[in-house]
């Protein structure tokens, strides 16, 4: 398997799942699902003054502010994992997007080619 050359001597990893984010998809799904599970945390003062203010600045809950706080904080850890961990065929997959030829994109090009917002107000 290909992915073992490039771990050499590296225990296998099993494929992991990851929650995708789409413009559609203002929130993650781990927030719309039901909360049927409690979790207890202790803070000291000011922690619980700052998790309070910010909270009700976001006119949320307590509740709402920090899970959806700890759940965006593990979604970007996750997502800057250098290293993922793939089966076989997910490799495959990968590796065939990888050598497809690019593909022009002449919006993009357009778009990258015209002076930015900023460029145009100094003009």
């Amino acid at each position: 398997m290909r992915s073992e050359r490039i771990r050499p001597g590296l225990p296998k990893l099993s494929a992991t799942e990851y929650n995708v984010r789409t413009e559609d998809d203002v929130m993650p799904s781990t927030l719309k699902a039901p909360r049927s599970r409690r979790l207890n945390l202790r803070t000291s003062a000011q922690q619980e003054k700052l998790m309070r203010r910010g909270a009700q600045e976001r006119g949320e809950s307590l509740t709402d502010f920090i899970v959806r706080s700890a759940c965006a904080e593990a979604e970007q850890t996750l997502a800057d994992q250098r290293r993922f961990s793939l089966d076989a065929d997910q490799w495959n997959a990968f590796v065939a997007a990888l050598d497809r030829p690019a593909q022009a994109k002449p919006r993009l090009r357009r778009l990258l080619s015209e002076p930015s917002v900023l460029e145009q107000q100094h003009s």
